[in-house]
């Protein structure tokens, strides 16, 4: 197996916080593959330090938007193309099932897709694509003129401005029309995340930001956008989380910018 590194090894605190949110009596995600998939990259996951925590649940909450979304459009559109960006070892296809008339493309590094074939599944209709997202010659593999759905989670912040705008605006100018969904940080977030203890223990950092993420829409005359999802404040988080990580969200949602330090959005073009 490939060495992860640098952003590529964040996909393992986020499997985790899946596999974790699994195991509550009413899970917010419920993903069973994750729980499996966490086990088998690192059977000790759960037994270090803090090794159930689950603050990390937020991420979850953000999975779960990015999938309701994604269900209302493909059972308007039934005959989309998903191109799910950064996949990481995420399962939402599986979680989703789409119908066979769909075809899905899970696009990540190299290094990543190679534990995808080994930890998930392969499926008809599903396409594993070794790419970075930047290089954007991975589109000639795509069949075009039919409702696309593009999903990128947790990846657009770790792009510098220039390559997220070209990725977004040639996906626009590529397919007759869709949706898009991706979450974005805050300009503060942004240009403090490389002190954020998390991002430096993975060797990386943010590399772009953005205050208010609608005026992305300005990047082509064709985009639209739609709304945001909460995140940090989601009702389902104060709902289903553990006493002391919705004690500890309600506490960091008192410091100023935090509850929109990131924002979950969706465009249609």
């Amino acid at each position: 197996m490939k060495e992860l590194v640098g952003v590529q090894k964040t996909l393992s605190p986020v499997l985790k916080a899946k596999a974790l949110d699994n195991r509550l009596p009413e899970p917010i995600l419920g993903d069973r593959y994750a729980e499996e998939t966490m086990r088998r990259l690192d059977p000790g996951y759960d037994h270090r330090r803090f090794g159930t925590s689950q603050l990390g649940l937020a991420a979850v909450v953000r999975a779960k938007a990015h999938d309701e979304w994604a269900r209302r459009f493909l059972s308007a559109h039934p005959d989309a193309v998903v191109l799910h960006l950064g996949c990481g070892l995420d399962a939402r296809m599986y979680r989703l099932d789409p119908p066979a008339t769909v075809d899905w493309f899970d696009v990540d590094y190299p290094s990543v897709i190679e534990l995808r074939r080994q930890f998930l599944p392969p499926r008809e209709h599903y396409t594993l694509i070794a790419s970075n997202v930047t290089n954007l010659t991975w589109l000639d593999q795509i069949p075009r003129n039919r409702p696309t759905l593009l999903i990128a989670e947790g990846l657009v912040p770790y792009l510098p401005e220039p390559a997220a705008r070209r990725l977004l605006t040639t996906v626009v100018d590529t397919f007759p029309g869709g949706q898009i969904q991706l979450d974005t940080v805050s300009v503060w977030a942004w240009r403090t995340s490389k002190w954020d203890p998390t991002l430096r223990k993975y060797g990386t950092q943010f590399h772009c930001g953005f205050d208010d993420p609608s005026a992305l829409a300005d990047w082509h005359p064709r985009l639209e956008y739609v709304d945001e999802a909460p995140m940090n404040d989601s009702p389902e988080l104060m709902a289903k989380a553990p006493a002391n990580v919705r004690r500890a969200y309600r506490l960091l949602n008192l410091l100023p910018g935090m509850k929109r330090s990131t924002r979950i959005v969706r465009f249609r073009f």
